[in-house]
C-alpha cells in the first residue's frame, strides 16, 4: 500500500519523513507503541533515565522496579538493547556482571515518556472518578432489570 502525497510522489508507510497512519500495521508511531508501551518499558527507561549517565546492573534494576519479574525485566531489557535504546555492557567475572545504561537515542526517549507521565499525574483522579460513575450506572442499571 502506498499513500499520495502532494506533487504526485507515492511513499509507503514508515518511509523516513512520512507522519503515517496510526490504523496502519506499518505505521512508524504504531510500531513504536508497540515497542515501548508497556508500563516495564517506561518504568526501566525512567530508572535508567535518573542513573544516566551511569549504569545499573540488572538486580539493582529489578529492585527499583516494584512488582517486575526476572523473566519480565529481561525481556524488557532485551528489546530495549535491540531497539538501540539501552545499552548492555558485561563484566567477564564468575557470575558474570551485567550493567545497563541508556544510549543517546533511549535517553531521547525519557523526554516524551516523562510528558505521559505527568499527564497521567494530572487526569489520573478524573479517569478514576469517571470509572467510578460507569461502574455505579452499571450496578443502578443491573438491579434495573
Amino acid at each position: 500500500m502506498t499513500t499520495s502525497r502532494p506533487g504526485g510522489r507515492d511513499r509507503r508507510p514508515g518511509e523516513r519523513g512520512e507522519r503515517g497512519d496510526l490504523l496502519d500495521p506499518r505505521c512508524p508511531t504504531r510500531r513504536l507503541l508497540d515497542r515501548i508501551g508497556t508500563k516495564w518499558t517506561s518504568m526501566t527507561v525512567k530508572v535508567l533515565a535518573e542513573e544516566a549517565p551511569g549504569e545499573l546492573r540488572f538486580t539493582e534494576l529489578r529492585r527499583r522496579i516494584p512488582g517486575i519479574s526476572q523473566k519480565m525485566l529481561s525481556a524488557t531489557l532485551q528489546s530495549l538493547v535491540r531497539d538501540g535504546l539501552v545499552a548492555r555492557r558485561v563484566e567477564p567475572t564468575v557470575p558474570p556482571a551485567v550493567h545497563y545504561r541508556l544510549t543517546e537515542l533511549g535517553l531521547s526517549l525519557e523526554t516524551p515518556l516523562s510528558a505521559l507521565r505527568v499527564w497521567a499525574e494530572t487526569h489520573m483522579p478524573e479517569i478514576d472518578h469517571n470509572n467510578q460513575l460507569a461502574d455505579e450506572s452499571l450496578r443502578r442499571d443491573a438491579y434495573a432489570y
